[in-house]
């Protein structure tokens, strides 16, 4: 028997809230001290630290501005929970502010503990990202 606070539970409620857009649902995922690292070498690479920063900064700041707004398409073809750590595998469908197709896959790895996320491990073709988000870079 499962509830809202089991690992997949409570990663399902943070993936549905961010297909919807729900940004007060997907705050609420996150554990007031929780932390999100991007494994690459991108201006988006961490770890930022804490619920605010995630929401605010990376998710909706940095990440955001990158892509035309309403623009994303997931998918979630993988999610695996063992213990406290879920992994999730999901596909984004987007496009840059250009205009640009973006198509990237993407593997996380999800520490849920309390009802809350207190910790991600994000992996993803970083140069496929740098090449269409970061054209500045080059």
């Amino acid at each position: 028997m499962s509830n809202d606070t089991e690992p997949e539970q409570v990663l399902q409620r943070y993936l549905d809230a961010l297909v919807a857009g729900d940004i007060d649902t997907i705050r609420d995922s996150f554990a007031e001290d929780a932390t999100w690292t991007v494994k690459a070498d991108l201006p988006t690479a961490g770890p930022w630290h804490g619920r605010d920063q995630i929401v605010d900064d990376f998710l909706s700041a940095v990440m955001g501005e990158r892509f035309e707004a309403g623009s994303h398409v997931f998918t979630f073809p993988t999610i695996i929970a063992h213990g406290d750590t879920v992994a999730l595998e999901w596909h984004v469908s987007a496009r840059n502010t250009t205009g640009e197709p973006y198509e990237n896959d993407y593997c996380g790895i999800f520490v849920i503990r309390d009802g809350k996320i207190t910790a991600v491990r994000e992996y993803l073709d970083s140069r496929y990202a740098a090449r269409v988000l970061f054209p500045d870079l080059d």
